[in-house]
């Protein structure tokens, strides 16, 4: 019997982060999408370092890393053995991010290893600008995706105006930083009745203090059960401040919902202003606003939403760039 003929792959890239199944971060579902497109179009996608490796993706830069992959003391000695390999560097977090005091300066030492860097918003280049970033080096933008075969708008809920309007949001996180301050007070709003008409859902995790009064709570799930949550409301609320990027609203978008988003939002701002509605203090005032407009700003998000596919596209079309480039 004959050995089928196996082609080599076009190119291996090596990322320093292992995806986890489940309710997760936003960097995992990312990893479980880039390694699924780029291995369909040739390419081996792989989680160790050795003499194959075209190309390494740095997405956590901790040598102590809890996903048995590799860390910045083996990229830097893999790179002196092998100069020609590239490194790109996906910056999505920062200390403003989560209240920390140390993923600034530990991304900035990582950084000198690029040689290239993708911000996951513009909000996020600015921030690492402002703080020594000098955008003479090579970087490019590339903004957060979900997986379309998932998280998409056929089959969403349409509201008809006779029952209640229904505004969800979703966080795998219970940092306050992610808005559950002014979701409770949402909460404590439909609960007195001067929100009539709404319906705030919960989905995830929320600080222990808390004690919902009238929303309806889900735990944490991923995948077609989210999306299917996501699909079954008509409103999607973030709160969340100082967010280099995030998913949740992405993957709201992307089943159809406009968005209402804090105007502290971070990177979350540059998604809002194309298919929703900003606030600050008075998130009331922009359901209220939301719900007077609700078919304008879902035709808008429709024609507008982020897509998984465009971003694996970009990040594809880096790579192979970088990579077609190399001198001998």
């Amino acid at each position: 019997m004959k050995t089928p003929f196996l082609r080599a792959p076009i190119a291996t890239l090596a990322v320093n982060m292992r995806p986890v199944r489940g309710p997760w971060g936003g960097s995992s579902p990312f990893v479980q999408q880039l390694r699924r497109f780029l291995g369909l179009r040739g390419w081996r996608v792989q989680f160790r370092l050795d003499p194959a490796v075209d190309a390494i993706l740095l997405i956590d830069p901790r040598d102590d890393l809890q996903s048995g992959t590799f860390g910045m003391r083996e990229i830097r000695a893999h790179k002196e053995r092998h100069p020609g390999v590239r490194v790109v560097h996906r910056i999505n977090e920062c200390d403003q991010r989560k209240g920390s005091g140390f993923m600034d300066a530990l991304l900035g030492e990582a950084n000198t290893v690029a040689d290239h860097t993708i911000f996951i918003s513009e909000w996020l280049r600015d921030y690492f600008t402002a703080r020594g970033f000098t955008t003479d080096r090579p970087h490019s933008v590339i903004y957060n995706g979900a997986d379309p075969a998932v998280f998409h708008p056929i089959g969403a809920a349409l509201w008809d105006g006779s029952g209640p309007l229904r505004v969800i949001t979703h966080h795998w996180s219970d940092n306050p930083l992610k808005g559950f301050d002014l979701y409770e007070r949402v909460d404590a709003l439909i609960a007195d009745g001067a929100l009539p008409g709404f319906e705030l859902q919960v989905v995830g995790r929320w600080p222990a203090s808390i004690r919902w009064r009238a929303a309806l709570t889900h735990p944490p799930c991923a995948g077609h059960r989210l999306a299917g949550l996501l699909r079954g409301a008509h409103l999607y609320l973030t709160a969340t401040r100082w967010e280099p990027c995030g998913m949740h609203h992405v993957e709201g978008a992307q089943c159809g919902l406009p968005l209402l988003y804090h105007e502290d939002g971070g990177g979350v701002v540059e998604a809002g202003r194309r298919y929703g509605i900003g606030f600050r203090e008075d998130p009331a005032a922009a359901l209220r606003a939301a719900a007077a407009d609700l078919p304008g700003l879902r035709e808008r998000v429709l024609r507008r939403m982020p897509s998984g596919d465009r971003m694996c596209v970009e990040y594809a079309t880096l790579l192979q760039g970088l990579l077609a480039s190399r001198t001998p």
